[in-house]
């Protein structure tokens, strides 16, 4: 499920590129959030807290935040992580739902250094959801990146965060884990080793492609180049269209993509089961407390022909405050733990 790339020095810029692979449609949204929104872990309700930070989030079903951007640069990705093993949580642990991991992060930090401390010393533990379609139940991983070109990704394999954090980690995808990919990666051309680029849609082998060609740009002269650049990586990386692979959601189509300007704070977002692009410019956007929470609809308005397409920073609209406590009250009570 999906592909991840960070590109720390794109003429003074820091690009992030995403792919989001799954085995159907997430009706994926984009929600605007303020800061001084109160927040609960999903759990029980023992951690909760007050956002430091206004963002934009990438949503599955209205539901889960699965990828996003804060308004001070720093941006996270979910992905699927076939090895994931949260363990038991114990009672007294500080926990998030998988539902709301990513907000957390986009909620409370504006670097990675900031986020991985908080990550090591808490050394949360994570709450499974039930899965809302009815297939399997969700095993995650999550890459974190800033405005810096700090990077980092957090996997569970034995109930606790392993945390591998360097700017030299620009590239995370599936299985395997983060730690033998790395190993993988090194017997490739052009990555130290000798074996010719593989081309497969396997997780290993996207890793070595996009490894591989981020380390091979040249530097952009605009904005528009780098991020043009990133879709080339990424698309690279795509998987196609086909008949899923029974029980590996991570092994199928790539349904939209992204690419983010952490610099310069702008969001692309490029669909490819309702074809088209559009971009949000943080910037534009009011965080302020006093705002409201805006969602910007892309499951009935991104189409090929009459859809919404360039710029939509001031295309997000009031779904209202019920729905939003609506939403609240599902990510807490339907998406409740196993």
């Amino acid at each position: 499920m999906c592909t991840r790339v960070v590109w720390a020095d794109a003429n003074g810029s820091v690009i992030v590129g995403r792919n989001m692979d799954f085995h159907m449609d997430l009706l994926s949204n984009i929600w605007k959030y303020p800061l001084g929104m109160e927040r609960t872990d999903g759990v029980d309700g023992n951690l909760s807290w007050t956002s430091k930070y206004g963002s934009i989030v990438a949503t599955a079903f209205d539901l889960i935040a699965t990828d996003g951007m804060n308004e001070q640069g720093f941006a996270g990705h979910i992905l699927w992580l076939a090895e994931s093993d949260y363990g038991k949580p114990e009672a007294t642990a500080t926990q998030l739902s998988q539902a709301v991991w990513l907000q957390y992060y986009l909620d409370n930090f504006a670097t990675v250094e900031e986020a991985v401390a908080w990550t090591n010393d808490t050394q949360v533990e994570i709450s499974q959801l039930f899965d809302p379609t009815g297939h399997l139940v969700p095993t995650l991983h999550l890459a974190i990146n800033d405005a810096s070109g700090d990077s980092a990704i957090i996997e569970y394999t034995d109930g606790k965060p392993r945390v591998y954090h360097s700017r030299d980690y620009k590239v995370m995808t599936n299985s395997p884990t983060f730690d033998k990919q790395l190993e993988l990666v090194k017997t490739v051309a052009g990555l130290g080793g000798d074996t010719p680029l593989p081309g497969s849609t396997l997780a290993s082998d996207r890793f070595a492609r996009a490894s591989f060609y981020v380390e091979h740009q040249v530097q952009p002269k605009t904005q528009v180049d780098a991020i043009a650049a990133m879709f080339s990586i990424i698309r690279n990386a795509a998987q196609p269209f086909r008949t899923p692979e029974p029980g590996k959601p991570d092994a199928s189509q790539t349904i939209w993509q992204v690419v983010l300007d952490l610099t310069n704070k702008r969001y692309v977002f490029e669909s490819t089961t309702r074809p088209g692009m559009v971009w949000i410019d943080l910037d534009k956007l009011s965080f302020n407390k006093e705002s409201k929470v805006l969602r910007l609809d892309l499951v009935s308005r991104l189409m090929l022909e009459g859809g919404l397409a360039g710029d939509v920073s001031h295309k997000f609209s009031d779904v209202g405050e019920a729905a939003t406590e609506v939403q609240g009250i599902l990510v807490s009570l339907v998406f409740a733990t196993s």
